[in-house]
């Protein structure tokens, strides 16, 4: 019985081994380094590649690695399943098939005395690879196991390895017998056995669940539509192959519904034949093949591969975004305006473990479904990038490759033109396109001429091994047909990590309602949106609502926040960070306040203070701006040290000095934006719109951005802004255009989406709908508070060096909380005082005179705790923020503001826009 946690475990520690071993190996053998630095040469050439030799052979060798470990793994499965008479490597012990195992190899050093465990290894591969349907796997001329071959002693621990005995049991440590010949466990070690190729080719399986469903709109509908004897399948980023797998076992069910009486043999293959796939990494492709060999197997009834049909496996190793013919792709042109011949029949360059022939004959045909999951990375390599960028409009800025992909899926889908019938296209990515700016071209220039019929947000889903939000996009290959799109929205993510991912809430709601326009659940709710709306970045596909509010506000009001301000970004960037930036310890051991300036980060700039501990070195003129000729010594000596650093420092591809700076400058300065010393900072990845008036004598870099209203802005016009910007009506249209990164460490939270981290990249913040009436009374005495707590706080006492007592350090901390009451008082009058500014108020609900407030007090909070006691929600709110639920209107409170609370609880829970506005993803949370 296979142990899939044990082997990926002790798989991991052989693949250091292996890899350590082949690494050595090529250090020593001067033959094999020459030609290996002869295919990355000509990779180079083709401009395939732009990595360093050392790079480009680190992901050769763990590649090679993974094939030595992986064909141990087929050998053993087949043996231990009884597919081949004779065991090479092992066998259960009770069935004596390890002692036949041994024997065969006594037998081989009999007949070789000068060979190594590696020589047997190699054999055992090649005479595997002459069974019906294994030459795929052991191919000489594509198996880097053939190229790059181990030592003789590490070959020697891998054979120990995979006989290696349970003393206590007497059985085989890894045993691979199953009854079922499940083959799940191979998409595991594809995925986890090295993290560095997880990290290179972003390796994620496709839960069954999600695989199901994507199949079920794109290969069934495909099936009734061009018939079981046209239809085929292309997963074009197949990995470890479970959407072919899954592909495969519905066309074994249709051609048994359809032709009972058909040969099994027969039906394997024709369903082999239908499903395609193609990966950039060698490693899944060896296994997607493996998996399908063995699904073949088990159809056609074969209990020993000698007596196998020698099935034809349509899977081959290259890159679809460059290899394979382009259809239809006509750059700017008309997607549908196709010739019959194409001048981009795919790139003639083939790694050594690639099959061109095979690649390019598989991505030369269209197909009637393409379905998968692309990987979501952003290219590293410049050649890839660049070439990728030539080949696909949809490579805009910083793009993912989730952007190209999705244009690729579409192009491989059969073109319906001339009344002809459009493949079906379905795939699960990530929704970063949506929002971040890179996802432009993609939405306004490829999407608007494809048939996008459904999106869906699965980003509330509890998908397993999926942290980054994503979304599942169907259409068809053609000109689009109607002029709505099914549109499945979420609204709240997933409570808690259900027992079985398929039956979670957030999924079930996805699957039960998908098919009912207008239907709403707590979870998401329907609805067929206009097609225009998807042909404008950025998306917002929130539900319960949120469309039609973010559609409020963008059309209350044409004046953005770029209309008013001059500028939005940093100040300055240094360009290396390790030699400029300096604590206040250092500063004050060298006298040297008067050549370092505070630098704000955006981690910095929390609860309406900007508050940091570190400086930079300011090699410029506090006053003018401009870079000064002299230092004192200490600072000459330090940059004297750090020269060769700083002159190549590199920005826009030339160096400091080519760009006319002085080599000791920083390498981007904005004079204009420092001398305008009143400015609005925000932190740019936030779980809530952070925005402080800033007033001047610092500097600020890329991830705590500035707005610069035009000079001679009074402070008074700066706080009318800070007012709207830092307002819940503000933090909800944040979330709905900028881009959600997931929850704290990466990836998404999934269960409450107000421990999100969004990112407030400037020119989404400049596009902030601004209202003409704005809460400047309210701003003001904000921040007067947060002033006053910077100075006063037990930690602003510590920091001015006083000597404080018990008393007075609690003395400061009493103030500090009495003057926090007040802001989260008045943040509540400015908030609902912004609903009237939005026009979602008819009447106004704020005062100028509140009482003090505790969190947990706030109106949303109380009824959060109302229905949290009548079993109707579950939330971590006050548990995560240990604040103590509150289920009644405090009684301390004057009357009339206890009066006013009421009706705000009654239009939260009455009116849609104001519930979801006044809700933990939009209200300040205390930090």
């Amino acid at each position: 019985m296979i142990h899939a946690q044990r082997l990926l475990a002790d798989l991991t520690r052989q693949l250091k081994l292996t890899e350590d071993d082949l690494r050595q190996r090529i250090a020593e053998d001067h033959a094999l380094r020459t030609d290996l630095t002869a295919e990355w040469d000509a990779a180079r050439v083709a401009d395939r590649t732009a990595e360093t030799f050392e790079s480009w052979a680190d992901a050769v060798i763990t590649q090679a690695g993974g094939h030595w470990l992986l064909s141990g793994v087929f050998l053993r499965f087949i043996e231990d399943n009884g597919l081949v008479a004779r065991p090479w490597l092992a066998g259960p012990p009770q069935t004596d098939r390890l002692t036949l195992a041994r024997d065969r190899h006594e037998a081989y050093f009999r007949a070789e005395p000068l060979h190594t465990d590696r020589d047997y290894l190699l054999a055992a591969f090649r005479e595997a690879g002459e069974l019906p349907g294994l030459q795929t796997f052991f191919d000489e001329a594509h198996n880097p196991v053939f190229r790059l071959g181990l030592s003789g002693a590490q070959a020697q621990r891998l054979l120990q390895f995979w006989q290696q005995v349970d003393p206590d049991t007497g059985a085989l440590v890894h045993d691979f017998t199953d009854a079922e010949w499940n083959t799940r466990f191979l998409g595991d070690l594809y995925q986890d056995l090295s993290e560095a190729t997880r990290k290179r080719y972003a390796l994620l399986q496709t839960p069954e669940f999600v695989e199901e469903f994507i199949l079920d709109r794109t290969l069934t509908p495909a099936l009734r539509e061009f018939g079981l004897h046209a239809v085929r399948m292309i997963d074009p980023t197949c990995g470890s192959g479970h959407f072919l797998l899954g592909g495969f076992e519905r066309l074994v069910r249709a051609w048994a519904q359809a032709e009972p009486g058909r040969n099994v043999r027969d039906v394997a293959q024709r369903a082999l034949d239908a499903v395609a796939g193609v990966d950039l990494n060698p490693f899944a492709v060896a296994i997607a093949r493996f998996r399908l060999l063995v699904a073949a197997l088990r159809v056609s009834g074969c209990a020993r591969l000698a007596e196998a049909p020698d099935f034809r496996i349509p899977v081959a190793i290259g890159d679809s975004l460059l290899h394979g013919t382009r259809f239809g792709a006509k750059g700017t042109g008309d997607l549908f305006d196709m010739a019959e011949a194409h001048a981009d029949t795919g790139l003639a360059h083939a790694y050594a473990s690639e099959d061109l022939a095979q690649v390019q004959a598989i991505l030369g045909r269209q197909y009637h479904a393409v379905v998968g999951n692309p990987p979501y990375i952003v290219v590293k390599d410049a050649a890839l990038n660049k070439a990728y960028r030539l080949k696909y409009a949809s490579c805009h800025m910083k793009y993912s490759l989730g952007a190209p992909f999705t244009e690729r899926f579409f192009e491989l889908a059969v073109t319906g033109r001339d009344g002809q019938s459009a493949g079906f296209v379905g795939l699960i990515t990530a929704n970063s396109f949506m929002k971040r700016e890179f996802g432009s071209k993609l939405i306004e220039e490829v999407l608007p001429r494809l048939d996008l019929t459904h999106v869906v947000d699965t980003s509330g889903a509890y998908i397993p091994g999926h942290g980054t939000p994503t979304v599942i996009l169907f259409g068809r290959h053609r000109a689009p047909v109607a002029g709505e799109v099914r549109t499945v929205m979420g609204i709240k993510g997933e409570p808690s990590t259900p027992d079985d991912p398929a039956h979670g809430l957030v999924w079930s709601a996805i699957v039960g309602q998908m098919d009912r326009a207008g239907s709403e659940s707590d979870f998401v709710s329907v609805a067929d949106t206009s097609r225009a709306t998807f042909g404008k970045h950025p998306w917002s596909i929130g539900g319960g609502g949120a469309a039609d509010l973010l559609e409020h506000l963008e059309d209350l009001n044409t004046l953005r926040l770029a209309d008013v301000c001059s500028s939005i970004g940093r100040t300055t960037h240094t360009g290396e960070d390790n030699v400029f930036s300096v604590d206040a310890g250092w500063i004050s051991r060298n006298n040297l306040a008067c050549i370092t300036i505070p630098l704000v980060e955006g981690e910095h700039v929390r609860d309406h203070i900007v508050n940091t501990k570190i400086a930079t070195i300011f090699p410029y003129d506090k006053k003018t701006a401009i870079v000064l000729d002299n230092f004192p010594q200490s600072i000459d000596r330090h940059f004297w040290l750090y020269r060769r650093l700083l002159k190549e420092r590199k920005d826009f591809g030339n160096y400091i000095e080519d760009r006319g700076l002085r080599w000791y400058e920083h390498s981007m300065f904005f004079p204009i934006r420092y001398k305008n010393s009143l400015g609005i900072t925000f932190a740019d990845i936030s779980t809530h719109n952070h925005f402080v008036l800033d007033r001047g004598g610092k500097v600020f870099n890329r991830t705590a951005p500035v707005i610069k209203l035009p000079a001679g802005a009074t402070e008074d016009e700066h706080l009318e802004l800070l007012g709207l910007l830092n307002s819940s009506v503000a933090c909800f249209w944040f979330q709905q255009v900028c881009h959600n990164k997931g929850g704290p460490g990466g990836g998404s939270s999934k269960d409450e989406k107000w421990h999100d981290f969004y990112a407030f990249n400037s020119t989404k913040v400049a596009e902030f709908p601004l209202v003409t009436d704005r809460p400047v009374d309210l701003a003001r005495r904000i921040d007067n508070l947060a002033q006053c707590i910077s100075s006063i706080s037990p930690s602003a006492v510590l920091a001015r060096g006083e000597d404080p007592t018990k008393a007075t350090l609690q003395s400061a901390r009493e103030e500090t909380a009495a003057l926090r009451r007040q802001m989260v008082s008045l943040q509540e009058e400015m908030d609902w005082r912004c609903y009237s500014f939005y026009g979602l108020l008819t009447d106004r609900l704020d005062t100028s005179t509140p009482p003090e407030i505790n969190v947990g007090e706030r109106a949303f909070e109380i009824v959060m705790a109302r229905r949290m006691a009548a079993g109707k929600l579950q939330t971590k709110w006050f548990e995560w923020l240990g604040i103590q639920p509150v289920t009644e209107i405090p009684s301390g409170w004057p009357a009339e503001y206890r009066t006013l609370v009421e009706r705000r609880i009654a239009l939260i829970e009455s009116d849609r826009s104001i519930g979801l506005i006044e809700s933990p993803g939009c209200k300040r949370r205390p930090d």
